[in-house]
């Protein structure tokens, strides 16, 4: 599934900044709820990561990291926090690589989409 970005629109995967105190793979988890309304099951070890640019509202760029974790997905909720604020889609692997702009996460879909061939 990817979601659509609030302020560009483009398709991403859900994403969020570090929590003290709050594993990584746990807070992905937690990204996935609120932005996409998905539950399931979350890898412990992330499979990648990749690079975008993120403008801040006071128009200051800053480069990011996101490592990327597998959700095996249970559920979608009917409803969840940033449902009115995001599209959501369901996607086979390799149309989710093309809908991405960012090309390191392209490459990171294609690759995971390379394990189930």
């Amino acid at each position: 599934m990817l979601v659509t970005s609030r302020e560009t629109r483009r398709w991403i995967i859900p994403k969020g900044w570090p929590i003290s105190g709050v594993a990584p793979h746990n807070l992905a988890a937690l990204e996935a709820m609120e932005e996409a309304g998905l539950l399931g099951k979350i890898g412990e070890k992330p499979i990648g990561a990749y690079h975008y640019d993120k403008k801040r509202g006071d128009g200051s760029v800053v480069n990011c990291t996101v490592d990327t974790y597998v959700l095996e997905v249970e559920q979608q909720m009917p409803t969840w926090p940033e449902q009115d604020e995001r599209k959501t889609k369901w996607f086979a692997l390799e149309e989710a690589a093309s809908q991405v702009q960012e090309p390191e996460l392209r490459d990171l879909i294609k690759k995971f989409a390379k394990q189930f061939r």
